[in-house]
């Protein structure tokens, strides 16, 4: 049977379409889940599908809102109109300008402002690395999700609505001087209203505005016309940051509102800032990969195995395969210094808390000592050189060679036994 749509609320709506909630129902297994659709007519339909595309190319990368299936639906409205439909994850929090009404006078906390900014740039850097420019990056485009960690006080974000996106380089066809707009007026860059090109910059102008809103809870240029903006943004002017700000938030701020846009760099080195931290993950897998290193290292370093493949080419008259030759021979530059290091390893392991102490100073000072172990391996036909022994054992060995072929000699000829007839 096929899947019930069932009209929750909606959501909101936006220049291409409106969103609604709706809950679809598996009448087989009596299954429901919550989908954010993005309604949009006819005429807005490039626009759908472009976005639609990108989302598509961008499935399965950190901070970007998911796609729900392969394809875009088809409907009609109540008026005989013709709909397209687009189905989105849904964020139970809704939009982050939803998010910031939350909070007093909309000024987040800043241990949030922190971790959402090092979100919104995840995203940004699987954007830019796709060869796109969002171009409307702004609280209402960034939803809020619950947080997937065990923390019921922290949240995650993501990045969505990309009808404004464009390839890096591009520029839009709606764009003129007159309008010199490639998203929201009050986040665009000077560049972008200079010459309407799309470039990672203009994301990277919007995420400074994005930051200064969260901890001011005002928008950027509040108060001015569309033109006042334009005139400020080609002069040389920015929005003010405020002096009451940490420090490290206003250089970031000030990076990304550098005049320059190689100046602000890319969301690569953006993300190294100090005013990032560093993600909760990242520091416990970290410490979730030392611990196993310390603990498999001593099992590892008995468990080194040297591999030998045979060449390709065909193999010559003389030559000998490799599999008829003798294993590798393993020999060590101090075969004393490498015993006694060994039993010191193995000596420090009965002591726990020293051996986890030391572990990391003992693995650079093991990798010293192995780097003098040398292999001794050769594809070449082996030959007298090979066996050679000391001087006193060779002089032995010719010596009971030498016994052995003058007894032979001195035996008599074996005559063949007559049978009398």
């Amino acid at each position: 049977m096929e899947t019930k749509e069932e009209f929750v609320k909606l959501l909101g709506k936006g220049a291409y379409g409106f969103v609604n909630l709706v809950r679809y129902n598996n009448p087989d297994d009596n299954s429901s889940y919550l989908s954010a659709v993005k309604n949009s007519y006819q005429e807005d339909y490039n626009a759908l599908q472009r976005e639609f595309h990108v989302l598509l190319q961008l499935k399965g990368c950190p901070r970007i809102v998911t796609c729900l299936g392969d394809s875009l639906q088809q409907s009609f409205s109540r008026f005989g109109e013709k709909l397209h439909k687009l189905q989105l994850e849904f964020a139970s929090e809704g939009s982050l300008h939803a998010f910031m009404n939350n909070y007093a006078d909309r000024k987040l906390p800043e241990p949030l402002i922190r971790d959402f900014t090092r979100m919104v740039l995840e995203g940004l850097v699987s954007i830019h690395d796709h060869g796109y420019v969002h171009c409307d990056i702004k609280p209402d485009n960034i939803l809020v999700f619950p947080s997937s960690t065990s923390r019921q006080d922290s949240y995650e974000v993501k990045i969505c609505d990309f009808g404004n996106s464009l390839e890096i380089g591009e520029v839009p066809l709606c764009w003129e001087i007159n309008f010199p707009w490639l998203g929201t007026a009050i986040y665009m860059s000077p560049e972008s209203v200079r010459d309407g090109i799309a470039h990672v910059s203009l994301d990277l102008w919007s995420v400074g505005c994005l930051v200064l809103e969260m901890y001011t809870g005002v928008i950027p240029w509040e108060g001015l016309e569309l033109d006042e903006i334009a005139t400020r943004l080609l002069s040389g002017k920015s929005p003010e940051i405020p002096e009451t700000l940490p420090c490290d938030a206003k250089d970031f701020i000030q990076t990304c509102f550098s005049r320059n846009p190689e100046e602000r760099g890319s969301a690569h080195e953006l993300l190294l800032h100090p005013f990032l931290p560093r993600p909760q993950v990242e520091e416990e897998d970290e410490k979730t990969t030392e611990e196993k290193t310390s603990n498999s290292f001593l099992s590892n370093l008995f468990k080194l195995r040297i591999r030998r493949r045979g060449s390709k080419k065909k193999l010559a008259k003389d030559d000998v395969a490799v599999s008829d030759m003798k294993p590798l021979k393993l020999r060590f530059w101090k075969t004393k210094t490498v015993k006694r290091t060994l039993t010191k390893v193995l000596g420090l392991k009965k002591s726990t808390d020293f051996f986890q102490f030391s572990v990391r100073s003992l693995r650079f000072s093991t990798y010293f000592i192995f780097m003098k172990v040398y292999v001794e391996a050769s594809t070449r036909v082996p030959d007298s050189r090979d066996y050679q022994v000391k001087d006193n054992e060779r002089f032995s060995c010719k010596k009971s060679v030498n016994f052995r072929e003058e007894k032979q000699s001195q035996k008599p000829p074996h005559r063949r036994r007559e049978t009398p007839e």
